[in-house]
């Protein structure tokens, strides 16, 4: 079993493949936290079709999935890819009355440094959902 108490880093890549094939379907024109980012995507205005990988520290998960509402009710959609979380009280409030959700099938693997400061490309400790505010609900 995994120490889920270990610090885990917030910056992990979207699989290429993975994006492309959402793009095709969404034709992003913004992502407001790209990895590495150098400005604060909760505090600038989206564009209209967004793709969101939000880090997923509950915090900062939960600050975008906010915005991404909010951004949703300006006639915009966003597309966010979320570890499956349905206990929680934002699945129920937020996600699951407003959004489209697609559950996906087996787990992503993303790039990035692990716990350990290792490079990584493993399969992420969570299945994954896409949440999609603004679109064909």
């Amino acid at each position: 079993m995994k120490n889920r108490n270990l610090e885990h880093k917030d910056h992990w890549a979207t699989p290429r493949d993975f994006y492309n094939k959402l793009d095709a379907e969404f034709h992003f024109d913004f992502d407001p936290c790209p990895l590495h980012s150098d400005f604060d995507g909760l505090i600038i205005e989206w564009g209209k079709s967004n793709f969101v990988n939000p880090p997923y520290s509950r915090k900062l998960k939960e600050a975008f999935t906010h915005k991404a509402l909010q951004e949703s009710l300006k006639g915009k959609v966003c597309v966010l890819l979320l570890p499956v979380s349905t206990s929680t009280v934002i699945f129920h409030e937020i996600i699951r009355p407003n959004a489209e959700i697609r559950f996906l099938r087996g787990r992503l693997k993303f790039n990035g440094i692990n716990s350990r400061g290792e490079r990584s490309t493993g399969c992420g400790q969570h299945d994954s959902m896409l949440v999609i505010f603004g679109g064909r609900k």
